[in-house]
């Protein structure tokens, strides 16, 4: 009776127009300082951090892979993960001792949401293989763990999970570890292995189901990418944010025959195509911002301060606000430098990305296009603004000049009857103004 009244109270608020994820998510991923090996120490000193930031809506701090794992140095694998009675995962208890005794990680939950901040987390898809061979019980079922396992199915690149059935046992599976997450005051939840290679259409309804089944507003991000165009109302009707791109790191691009990662060049194509999907409650994700300290233990390669240039950050963050892909910050923030302050408290590029009602990429001729891009964006706030960016997607400075009058946002200076672009604009680098409507 009670779960069926929470769903009811949170149906009749989303179709009262409190949209979830209403604007682009903002916040903090711990992967790209922490890979797997963040702790809760480490976790709250970063979340006090962007706690000091939540005026600009930097609000969602989300420990990502690897929570559950009893060695998190060592090589994934079922038989060294945390779960409980029922086979659903917990929190290693040596790294996050306030979820000892069975309290999970709603003691951390509360204590994040008591610095006015919201609580994510990271799973695979699936269930762990060792729970199915133990054949655990589902909570609150009649089901074991067997039932709702496809042994048939496991994750490519990370095969320690079975997928699950879709039926009323996979079901319910996936209703008992949604329900631990409401319960520990979880409101996001990144799930991996799922909108690509492979696509897992039916394993993202559940999930969603469970979601709805919970009574608890928590927003359904799916990695990783690139996902289908094909795909794209299905994962707007049941998630509000979906990776367009696999993994991106702090590079402009790498080399050709290297398929994985992906560097800041490739986000301009993914972007431009994915634009008209954006709008509240839909937020193609072009993926985290690889800024600042990567480090100690980042989910690629060695620890080490952003390869990206200034330029290149900036570029980064015009582009991902005038496509309004949700803001993830992936620095350890305890390290935090001038330069990414300076970025992630400029009031007017995050407002282009929480209140654009509109954005897309300006069409240009082939050739132009391999030189430089050009999107604008209209906020829909009660000033309401115009913006153009230009970015120069040379490894060479760019010379080219185009009349009007604006405002330069990152420069902090009026341009009347001048030119959009300064006399050169550097290798990777933007410019970003605010002209009238």
């Amino acid at each position: 009776m009670r779960s069926a009244i929470l769903l009811a109270v949170l149906t009749a608020a989303i179709a009262h127009g409190q949209t979830l994820a209403a604007a682009p998510p903002m916040g903090w991923n711990s992967w790209d300082a922490y890979g797997f090996t963040i702790n809760e120490k480490d976790f709250r000193a970063n979340a006090q951090v962007l706690a000091g930031f939540k005026s600009y809506g930097w609000s969602y701090a989300v420990i990502d892979e690897g929570w559950y794992l009893k060695d998190p140095f060592a090589k994934p694998d079922p038989q060294g993960y945390w779960w409980d009675a029922t086979g659903r995962l917990i929190p290693d208890p040596a790294r996050y001792p306030s979820a000892r005794n069975g309290a999970g990680f709603k003691p951390l939950a509360d204590w994040l949401h008591a610095q006015g901040l919201k609580f994510g987390i990271h799973i695979l898809r699936g269930i762990p293989k060792e729970v199915v061979r133990q054949n655990l019980p589902v909570a609150s079922s009649g089901f074991r763990a067997a039932d709702a396992a496809d042994t048939t199915d496991t994750c490519p690149w990370n095969p320690d999970n079975y997928g699950v059935r879709d039926t009323p046992a996979g079901q319910a599976y996936y209703d008992s570890i949604i329900g631990l997450y409401a319960g520990w005051g979880v409101d996001f939840l990144k799930v991996d292995c799922i909108a690509d290679h492979p696509y897992k259409a039916d394993e993202i309804r559940m999930i969603s189901a469970a979601i709805a089944k919970s009574g608890r507003a928590i927003v359904l991000s799916l990695s990783p990418g690139p996902a289908s165009l094909s795909h794209a109302e299905e994962l707007g009707k049941y998630s509000q944010m979906w990776r367009i791109a696999d993994d991106i790191w702090d590079g402009w691009a790498f080399p050709p025959q290297q398929a994985w990662p992906n560097g800041l060049l490739s986000a301009f194509d993914n972007l431009a195509k994915w634009a008209k999907y954006a709008k509240p409650g839909n937020w193609p994700d072009a993926d985290m911002l690889p800024w600042g300290s990567l480090r100690p233990h980042p989910g690629w390669g060695p620890p080490r301060q952003s390869h990206l240039t200034q330029d290149e950050q900036r570029t980064q963050f015009t582009l991902w606000a005038m496509a309004r892909s949700p803001l993830i910050l992936g620095g350890n923030l305890t390290e935090l430098d001038e330069f990414t302050r300076s970025l992630i408290t400029n009031k007017e590029v995050i407002a282009i990305n929480q209140t654009a009602v509109r954005s897309g990429e300006v069409a240009g001729d082939k050739e132009d296009s391999a030189v430089m891009r050009v999107w604008f964006a209209e906020t829909g706030d009660t000033q309401g603004a115009r913006y153009i960016a230009v970015f120069n997607l040379q490894d060479a400075s760019l010379s080219r000049s185009a009349q009007r009058d604006g405002y330069d946002v990152w420069d902090r200076k009026h341009i009347s009857g001048g030119a959009v672009l300064p006399p050169v604009l550097p290798p990777h680098a933007c410019v970003l103004l605010r002209i009238a409507k």
